[in-house]
């Protein structure tokens, strides 16, 4: 008796439990009550469950009783809905005792509308066309490549469920390149020629490809299929299109641009044409993973297998510059230099820093303020030692992280961000609106300044050196300065920094674009190694959508001077009347205590 009470007991919390959930998250009533409808908790998309194993889990004379199945995308929740109550009520008693799965089924008043959010326009210039080469023409390509002749190079890009073919060039991973004065041995197979020729007539392509990559992705046990990183084409490698065929099964191919996803099922025997836009600024790429989410013939989400899958993909070699319509994504028109920024005059750096550091930290101030809350240990640590009394000045408060810490002085703070101005007001600290090139203050009035991670925002070391000078004028003779930058080595003494750290080991989500600026600069991946002295670093921020719960990323790029070690103490050195008491480096951060000299008077 007490083990059927415990039993019962269970079954009660466990209902309430997904009770809840269902209503938390999907707006969906339970019913104590029959209906015609169950949700299946436990058992969705994320679980891998499809409509092919529904159906095969379930007796045939349910199946014949189905009237619809929908799944929710990322969610392990799928309902079903019966023609009839009794038809509904088997189904629960049937699934609840299904030995093989975890599911526990409720009775729901209703299903909800599913959006499958697989509606999207794709790129501009992606052409799909499906069922461009025949069965037999598939079997006949199939056969012509003869895995055991790969060269050297093919067997070692050959992964655990990858295998690799080049023809006529070999396609580099690494670069997304070739080297056109290594052309290879074997050429593209006579038995492309029909299809080309075809591509050709159709006025598909103007040019005959002279570059193959082949890849079989063959079916894991108990691991993910081989994926393909995104990533585009460089620009001056290939000419426009990029073509691929995709033979013996369908997968899903993703196009990202600017943090916009866009799925897209590639079918059997189809052909993929990426033209324009779409082969000059969007990535590409196949996500890892044993299944793919797609629409079914009714439109709704299933879950479909991977199976064996190969591609061919044309490419033709362009042997001159790239002149797209795309220049801030080309490799030809918009090089890269290692040297340092050149501004040309004064007028130039300050339209680069109010579009890439006032603009964006007025778009960023809350979300920023949100990651900005406990004080880094040397610079508590500094503000503490101020005698009491002092009259310490914060440039460039941001949300007051650095104030109210020491508790017998009285601590200013100053930054060009209304908004995060805003919240040092709300937290009753004194703040008021400057730029650090220009601090309001008399000589020789401030005891102490600090000056943490601000520096680095100025585009020219004139205005680096500005600032500087400005706080040490600022400062009472034997007065005070900390300064801190962000380093450009945040890998030092066998140490990773606090920054490269909160990369969690994840892998890397691919780099933005670079925005459309009349300043070309290099885009650093997040939590990786800086390899440029001034880049743009992006700032990732989620918006609510208007009528729905979704929410859209939008990337805002800040502008940053990265230091090499002994750069700060260099520029602090041009300042006059100031020694540096000591330098050091913390976190990934060059930092400088300066204290002014005694006054000449």
């Amino acid at each position: 008796m007490d083990q059927k009470i415990s039993f019962k007991t269970k079954l009660a919390r466990k209902s309430k439990k997904y009770t809840n959930i269902l209503k938390q998250k999907h707006n969906i009533d339970t019913s104590e009550c029959a209906t015609k409808s169950v949700a299946i908790c436990n058992g969705g998309l994320t679980t891998g469950l499809s409509r092919e194993k529904i159906m095969d889990i379930l007796p045939e004379q349910l199946n014949t009783r189905l009237e619809s199945i929908d799944f929710v995308e990322n969610s392990s929740v799928t309902f079903l809905s019966c023609r009839d109550t009794n038809s509904a009520i088997q189904l629960k008693e049937f699934l609840n005792n299904y030995q093989l799965c975890d599911f526990f089924v409720l009775f729901v008043k209703e299903v909800p509308v599913i959006s499958t959010k697989r509606d999207l326009e794709p790129p501009t210039g992606l052409v799909l066309i499906k069922n461009f080469v025949t069965e037999e023409e598939e079997k006949v390509w199939l056969e012509s490549i003869n895995w055991d002749a790969a060269s050297d190079l093919d067997q070692g890009q050959t992964l655990k469920h990858r295998r690799v073919r080049h023809f006529g060039f070999q396609f580099e991973y690494g670069t997304n390149n070739v080297n056109p004065d290594k052309p290879l041995k074997e050429k593209i197979p006579e038995s492309c020629r029909p299809v080309i020729d075809r591509m050709i007539d159709r006025k598909l392509i103007s040019w005959t490809p002279d570059q193959l990559t082949v890849n079989q992705y063959e079916p894991g046990q108990e691991v993910h299929f081989e994926g393909i990183p995104p990533h585009i084409d460089t620009h001056s490698a290939f000419k426009d299109p990029i073509i691929s065929l995709s033979l013996e099964s369908e997968v899903v191919m993703e196009f990202r641009r600017n943090e916009k996803l866009i799925p897209l099922v590639l079918p059997r025997r189809s052909l993929l044409l990426m033209c324009g836009e779409s082969r000059y600024c969007w990535t590409h790429g196949i996500t890892p993973r044993k299944s793919d989410v797609t629409n079914g013939p009714d439109g709704k989400l299933t879950l479909v297998e991977r199976k064996r899958r190969t591609s061919f993909t044309f490419r033709s070699l362009l042997r001159k510059p790239c002149s797209c319509p795309f220049p801030l994504h080309c490799d030809s028109q918009n090089q890269i230099s290692e040297e340092p920024l050149q501004l040309n005059c004064d007028k130039a750096a300050s339209k680069l820093e109010n579009l890439h550091v006032h603009q964006v930290y007025e778009e960023i101030a809350n979300h920023f303020s949100e990651t900005r809350h406990k004080p880094w240990p040397n610079v508590l640590t500094f503000v503490e030692a101020q005698s009491p009394g002092s009259i310490i000045l914060d440039v460039g408060c941001g949300n007051g992280k650095y104030m109210g810490l020491n508790q017998k002085s009285f601590q200013i703070g100053c930054d060009m961000s209304q908004h995060l101005l805003k919240i040092c007001r709300d937290r009753q600290f004194e703040v008021f609106v400057s730029n650090c090139l220009h601090v309001p203050f008399r000589d020789n009035s401030i005891d102490c300044c600090i000056s943490i991670a601000v520096i680095h925002h100025l585009s020219t070391e004139d205005r680096r050196l500005k600032a500087i000078s400005e706080m040490v004028r600022v400062l009472r003779p034997g007065g005070e300065a900390l300064i801190y930058v962000w380093a450009k080595n945040q890998f030092k003494d066998q140490q990773k920094s606090s920054y490269l750290k909160q990369s969690n080991n994840k892998p890397s989500e691919g780099k933005p674009f670079a925005p459309s600026t009349p300043f070309s600069l290099p885009v650093h991946s997040n939590r990786t190694q800086f390899c440029h002295s001034d880049l743009l670093v992006p700032w990732k921020l989620k918006h609510k959508q208007q009528k729905t719960d979704d929410k859209e990323e939008e990337v805002y790029f800040r502008y940053y001077h990265m230091f090499d070690e002994g750069e700060l103490e260099l520029v602090c050195s041009r300042v006059t009347d100031v020694h540096i008491q000591r330098s050091f480096y913390d976190q990934g951060n060059w930092c400088v205590v300066l204290k002014k000299g005694a006054s000449k008077f």
